[in-house]
């Protein structure tokens, strides 16, 4: 079972994901009712020989943090329900090199079941170096 999140977290330990993501020691910078945005780290194992963010990793960090963002503003509320995965989108504009890094979220849309996300990747400077495009849709 996942351990309770700390104040400023965005989890706590015991997610498979979020513990592979390291995602219990990323800090929520912002939330508020649709938006996230969350500093998060390079672990060493989803580096790729150079150091960089293995880009296969980079989709599993879109699907992670969108699931929370969906529910900005309201994770403290009980959650009822599942989300799916039903498309995402990402383009790479540069690699993610920096131990630390931004992941600014926001609802694009959201109609009956499904929700639109987009998610950017950002370095400690702003420049942006990921974009991504996730639909989610709630099943029972």
């Amino acid at each position: 079972m996942w351990a309770p999140t700390e104040p400023g977290r965005l989890v706590g330990p015991g997610h498979p994901v979020g513990d592979f993501l390291e995602a219990h020691l990323w800090e929520v910078v912002a939330e508020s009712e649709g938006v996230l945005r969350v500093r998060a780290h390079l672990p060493e194992q989803v580096k790729n020989p150079r150091g960089q963010l293995f880009g296969g990793f980079t989709p599993t960090y879109v699907d992670f943090v969108a699931l929370h963002a969906q529910r900005a503003g309201r994770r403290h509320e009980p959650r009822t329900g599942w989300l799916a995965t039903v498309n995402m989108r990402v383009d790479y504009f540069a690699p993610v090199v920096s131990e630390h890094f931004f992941l600014a979220n926001r609802v694009v849309q959201q109609r009956g079941a499904m929700t639109w996300i987009e998610t950017q990747f950002e370095d400690p400077e702003g420049t942006l170096l990921v974009h991504a495009f996730t639909t989610l849709r709630s099943v029972d």
